[in-house]
């Protein structure tokens, strides 16, 4: 008997993150229906090797990209459904049984959440508020999404090329742009996952928003972004 496809791939590009990927895999493994999870990493070994301890299908690639990370993982996927995480975010335990209803709806062809902080101030949580309300608005004619959550039908996201692996930056907004020619991009409101504060805390909030604002004018200006890679933050 052959197995049971799943519904949902869950894949997780990772560089230097040992010391998150785990908790995030086994907050996976509680979530039901059981995603398919898939961990790529360019040439770390050590996030490799955390990573085997709760999923099977952990790939080193000798390319470098985040883009190049995503787009190798979704051909290795066998979901209807492509859950592209982050390795420092937490999901409810309901997430997959609300992502998978609102896929019911053929027309949609990608969809992103609510994204909020984990253990912040009060002014870190209403800015969030507030950008979480400007996402959900600009759904509706110029959709944006972030790299925290972003789910795609499988069919779409090879119509579209994947990933475009010559930008490393807003290459998720990139992505959410090309999915809406060809339908519905959702904004799940009932949804939130619970990012990581760590960049924040280590650059400072207006130097990541200040970079957040420039690629993002810059990309709708260029089609690019002015910045090609993220400063680590570990």
């Amino acid at each position: 008997m052959s197995e049971k496809r799943p519904k949902v791939s869950v894949i997780i590009p990772a560089f230097r993150e040992e010391k998150y990927i785990g908790k995030l895999l086994e907050n996976l493994l509680k979530l039901k229906p059981e995603p398919e999870v898939i961990v790529v990493t360019s040439g770390d070994y050590e996030t490799a090797r955390v990573a085997r301890r709760y999923t099977r299908k952990v790939f080193v690639i000798d390319e470098y990209g985040i883009s190049v990370a995503r787009n190798y993982g979704a051909k290795k996927a066998r979901g209807e459904i492509l859950l592209f995480l982050d390795a420092d975010v937490s999901l409810p335990e309901d997430s997959i049984e609300t992502l998978v209803r609102i896929f019911q709806d053929r027309r949609v062809v990608g969809a992103t959440c609510k994204i909020m902080p984990q253990k912040s101030s009060p002014p870190m949580r209403i800015f969030f508020m507030f950008y979480n309300l400007l996402i959900r608005l600009t759904t509706f004619f110029k959709p944006h999404s972030r790299g925290e959550f972003l789910a795609v039908r499988r069919e779409a996201f090879f119509e579209v090329g994947g990933f475009n692996e010559e930008i490393r930056c807003i290459e998720d907004h990139d992505l959410a742009i090309r999915l809406s020619r060809f339908g519905v991009f959702k904004f799940i409101k009932d949804l939130t996952v619970y990012e990581s504060m760590r960049r924040f805390r280590r650059l400072g909030f207006m130097k990541v928003i200040k970079s957040w604002v420039i690629n993002y004018c810059t990309y709708i200006v260029n089609g690019r972004p002015l910045y090609n890679q993220w400063r680590p933050v570990r």
